[in-house]
């Protein structure tokens, strides 16, 4: 009998143990989900679009390429970051008509064109001079090359890039974009690219499409002429570079993988 009850003690206490941990379990199981989740959603990207729509002088329109922006602005929010549109002169930013082509067509340009809701987002960009680095973790510029006439020269783009930077807080470009990193500084006064390894839309590339003598530089001399270490992949392949803060990449086919460098930095 002794030994009877003994082992009925037993079996309670074991079996007392293991619903105590079963509960435990889901608990700790949900700390941690809620604890990604916060990361996750606590993370905001401000994303800066061109304003310029003409073509140099050749009647043509430019603007921002639609993939640069969508693949990037996608992997970001399925991710729970809370993407923030801007552009020097807020409102609907023009878009390169070549990007709505067929033969440029992806996953995400294909997203983009049945998503009504982030295409509002696109026609009511906040106009950058009422941006404060301050709210934000990251920035990313999305290229075509309407960047090359107005990003490269916007005072309030330049200081924002600076402010972020000097802040410690990544900055991203992706093709015609870097263009944008014509003019920042870093705090003691150089080139933030000075030093750098950095890609961006290659001559090869430039001269591929014809506009060599059309654009107002090219982001391949400017670069290294800021002393920039410039690199690139084979033309139209993804190709892209992070060093430090700074993350590049050199066409379209690389907004993927500028966007996966952006995001793991933002995780870390």
């Amino acid at each position: 009998m002794k030994t009877i009850k003994y082992l009925m003690v037993a079996f309670t206490i074991i079996t007392v143990a293991s619903c105590k941990n079963e509960k435990q379990t889901p608990k700790a199981e949900a700390a941690t989900t809620e604890a990604t989740n916060k990361t996750e959603k606590n993370m905001n990207v401000l994303f800066v679009l061109t304003s310029h729509e003409d073509l140099g002088k050749t009647g043509e329109k430019t603007g921002f390429w639609i993939e640069e922006f969508a693949s990037p602005y996608y992997i970001l929010i399925d991710k729970g970051v809370k993407v923030t549109i801007a552009s020097p002169k807020g409102g609907q930013p023009p878009i390169d008509p070549k990007s709505e082509l067929a033969d440029f067509s992806t996953p995400a340009t294909e997203r983009y064109n049945n998503d009504a809701a982030t295409k509002d987002l696109i026609k009511n960009t906040v106009k950058l001079e009422k941006v404060n680095a301050a709210n934000y973790d990251a920035v990313f510029y999305p290229g075509g090359h309407g960047p090359l006439w107005d990003l490269a020269e916007d005072k309030t783009s330049i200081s924002l890039i600076e402010n972020f930077y000097n802040a410690n807080k990544p900055i991203a470009f992706v093709c015609h974009a870097p263009a944008a990193l014509k003019y920042p500084k870093k705090a003691d006064g150089t080139p933030i690219v000075k030093g750098k390894k950095v890609t961006g839309f290659s001559n090869t590339e430039e001269e591929a499409v014809q506009l060599t003598n059309v654009v107002p530089f090219l982001v391949e001399n400017m670069l290294q002429e800021n002393g920039g270490t410039y690199s690139k992949g084979p033309d139209w392949e993804p190709y892209a570079l992070e060093d430090g803060l700074l993350i590049t990449g050199q066409n379209p086919a690389s907004s993927v993988l500028v966007a996966e460098l952006l995001l793991k930095k933002l995780e870390k």
